[in-house]
């Protein structure tokens, strides 16, 4: 299972929450009423978050604006338009329901943030943390070594385009696919289709080469970029 599916899925106890993959945008959008349900057992989940929607925009919360419609399969097997939000806006979601059931995850959440604060009075918090997430899911030492590595140079190569007044992330990305295109012939997103990715990193699933592959790329384009300025 997708770890963002299996983290949302978990959050629920096992609560169906119907999802949907947008390749373009490389984002999950998952159904309002299906979160509601879950966490209110309304008998009534559709008018409920009807009513709800109606005094978020009352109250002109930026989470009505993110609100989308994507066609999700039903109980009768047909399909039909559904209010949904992305992941960000499911979490938001969560902290303006008023039900006990909520409860626990609106302190999941303030304890995501506390953690985050920690991290910027004691940024070796984030460093070590990424290291024993990397480890949890079995990367040897050399291998998380070279990941942080990698990561150090995407800032030196990111600084020397921002330099040549490359700053939007759609440049960077047009750019990085260069970088991938040079070594294995293929997008980053084409990368991530072959290795059968969608929300995950691309780096954090490759092998001792591609990640040794990948910084070599980045390297060279740095040192190119600092003699030739490129332009998007």
């Amino acid at each position: 299972m997708n770890k963002k599916l299996e983290t949302i899925s978990n959050l629920f106890e096992g609560n169906e929450i119907r999802s949907i993959w947008d390749s373009e945008k490389e984002e999950y959008y998952f159904s309002v009423v299906d979160v509601i349900v879950a966490l209110t057992k309304s008998d009534r989940p559709r008018k409920y978050w009807n009513d709800l929607k109606k005094k978020l925009e009352n109250e002109g919360s930026e989470l009505s604006e993110k609100i989308g419609q994507l066609k999700l399969k039903s109980k009768d097997g047909k399909f039909y338009n559904q209010d949904v939000l992305d992941t960000k806006g499911i979490l938001r979601l969560i902290e303006s329901v008023p039900s006990p059931k909520a409860e626990p995850f609106k302190l999941w959440l303030a304890s995501l943030g506390s953690e985050r604060i920690d991290e910027v009075f004691d940024t070796e918090i984030a460093v070590n943390r990424a290291i024993e997430y990397y480890r949890k899911r079995g990367y040897d030492d050399q291998w998380i070594k070279a990941r942080l590595m990698g990561i150090v140079d995407r800032f030196k190569l990111t600084d020397v385009w921002k330099e040549s007044g490359i700053t939007k992330g759609y440049e960077y990305g047009i750019l990085t696919n260069e970088i991938y295109k040079s070594w294995s012939g293929m997008k980053a997103n084409e990368y991530k289709e072959f290795k059968g990715l969608r929300k995950e990193s691309l780096r954090d699933n490759m092998t001792d080469i591609e990640v040794v592959l990948t910084d070599l790329g980045e390297i060279a384009t740095r040192e190119l970029a600092k003699k030739h300025k490129p332009m998007v």
